[in-house]
């Protein structure tokens, strides 16, 4: 993709894919799902995972798979509040972003 993705949309978009667990999910399958919409490298994932665990919008606890530790990754509260914050702010941003590049006055 030749677009770069900013911070801000970065935190949505993994909110967003840990919010559709309701038991939270581990760092490798978020990845895998990110993956499938922008290019993510697994060293930069767990940077976004530790700031949105230290704004309070992911908890995180450990369980036992296969015989080891695997640290899952739940939304909190605030963190579906941050969420929902991002979302209205993607509608206008998009809505503007389209108007301009289809030619309308998305801008206004």
């Amino acid at each position: 993709m030749v677009f770069n993705t900013g911070a801000a949309l970065l935190d949505a978009i993994v909110l967003a894919v840990v919010s559709r667990e309701a038991e939270g999910t581990y760092g490798y399958r978020i990845t895998q799902e990110v993956r499938q919409v922008i290019e993510l490298s697994e060293s930069t994932l767990y940077p976004v995972l530790r700031r949105l665990q230290k704004d309070a919008n992911l908890e995180v606890y450990d369980r036992e798979y296969a015989g080891r530790n695997r640290r899952y990754y739940k939304i909190t509260a605030k963190g579906r509040e941050t969420l929902t914050g991002y979302i209205q702010e993607w509608r206008l941003y998009s809505g503007k972003i389209e108007g301009i590049l289809e030619g309308g006055m998305g801008y206004e």
